[in-house]
């Protein structure tokens, strides 16, 4: 990797690091807020640092591209801005910069194909409990009358927050300028680290079946009812994680995970039983037969889980989605770039959702993996190597001469 190209990156994040910073390192970087906005517009500035022009359309997505370049049959690249709460530097915003640095390069070696670098607003779910809103919004994938329910934590929803944001008018059509979409991303996982490889050929996204579960018994005093009389809301969530746990654990060669990542439990005083608990099951996978089956499986459980200790339940289901292939075509080439650069690779599947699930839906989609260390994300000790960030934005970059070589 050149020098430069390392500079530059390290330049970025450093110039990142303090939007949203916490204490211990992490970072609080939710979609749709003023601390977004912050990365959006420091972005906006890498790029018109490195000659380049900047638009955004109606939903706040930022576009970086050459001046005067044609806008039709875009190669786009890029990623997202915003984080979990208390989450790491490197989720997304790797993406993002390693698009702008195969625009860089693209310039230094008079490779001038159109491609533009996409920064996305709201990928992380955490913000209004569903995934890729930039992007969705962009593809016409949600609706108004779906913007109205969606809600974030300070009960605003999803369309009062656009209508006060007056985002300027998208000023091409999308997604018909796009010619196919290429996200490079952190691995999120330990695959790649502990085999010691360099890059991930993402064959497949798995797709999450979200629900929740609301389970209500009969709020008490802790030292007043008898353990024989506790209808407590609490010790049956308990089970329902436990259960969800077992279940994912029974799919045996098959991939599949579930996780309870959402408690909510009241009134949560240490002197009372608790009368009613929430939770939010995320269940994931690449199959949607297995998915529904593990889904079924939990929901039966806690039916039975219910009437055991009789308490009351209710399952009303968040988000559901479909898995998503990438294309075969961008596959090839993006292993073709691997061999070019000596970067060894492997073909895998991405457990976690990405804004290239939603692009695949419209253009042909490709993901590359690069490794992050120990396998950590969401996490405040998220961390990459800069070398890996290089290296996925010049597999990248020859995957784009890849496409053109198949083109002409």
């Amino acid at each position: 990797m050149k020098v430069s190209e390392l500079t530059l990156l390290q330049n970025w994040f450093e110039r990142l690091a303090p939007i949203g910073a916490l204490a211990d390192g992490g970072v609080t970087r939710m979609g749709y807020t003023d601390i977004e906005d912050e990365m959006h517009a420091m972005f906006a500035m890498f790029a018109r640092e490195l000659g380049l022009h900047v638009d955004t359309d109606a939903f706040g997505n930022t576009f970086a591209s050459f001046d005067g370049a044609p806008r039709t049959d875009v190669h786009l690249i890029g990623s997202h801005l915003d984080s979990v709460p208390h989450g790491g530097q490197h989720d997304g915003v790797a993406g993002v910069l390693a698009g702008l640095l195969v625009m860089k390069m693209c310039m230094d070696e008079q490779f001038m194909p159109r491609v533009e670098t996409v920064a996305f607003r709201c990928e992380e779910s955490s913000a209004f409990d569903t995934a890729c809103v930039g992007s969705s919004l962009m593809l016409g994938l949600i609706d108004e009358a779906k913007t109205k329910k969606l809600k974030n934590e300070r009960g605003e929803n999803l369309y009062d927050v656009l209508r006060k944001r007056n985002d300027a008018p998208h000023p091409y059509p999308a997604p018909a300028r796009f010619a196919d979409f290429l996200e490079v991303h952190i691995e999120q996982g330990r695959i790649l680290e502990e085999r010691d490889v360099k890059v991930g050929v993402v064959t497949a996204i798995a797709a999450p079946y979200r629900f929740k579960v609301v389970l209500t018994g009969r709020q008490d005093h802790s030292g007043g009812t008898p353990m024989a009389m506790r209808r407590d809301a609490l010790c049956g969530a308990a089970e329902v994680v436990l259960a969800a746990e077992e279940t994912a654990l029974s799919f045996k060669g098959i991939p599949l995970v579930a996780t309870v990542g959402v408690v909510h439990n009241a009134p949560n005083a240490l002197n009372t039983v608790p009368g009613e608990t929430e939770l939010r099951v995320d269940v994931r996978g690449i199959e949607d037969a297995s998915i529904l089956r593990a889904v079924e499986q939990i929901q039966s459980k806690v039916r039975r889980i219910a009437a055991r200790r009789r308490l009351e339940y209710r399952i009303e289901t968040i988000a559901t989605y479909p898995p998503v292939d990438m294309d075969g075509t961008m596959r090839d080439a993006i292993e073709r770039a691997a061999v070019t650069v000596d970067a060894p690779h492997l073909s895998m599947y991405s457990g976690a959702g990405h804004d290239a699930m939603r692009m695949a839906l419209f253009v042909p989609t490709g993901m590359i993996f690069i490794p992050c260390r120990g396998g950590i994300s969401h996490n405040p000790d998220e961390n990459v190597d800069l070398l890996d960030v290089a290296r996925g934005a010049r597999v990248a970059y020859e995957t784009l001469r890849e496409l053109a070589r198949n083109a002409s």
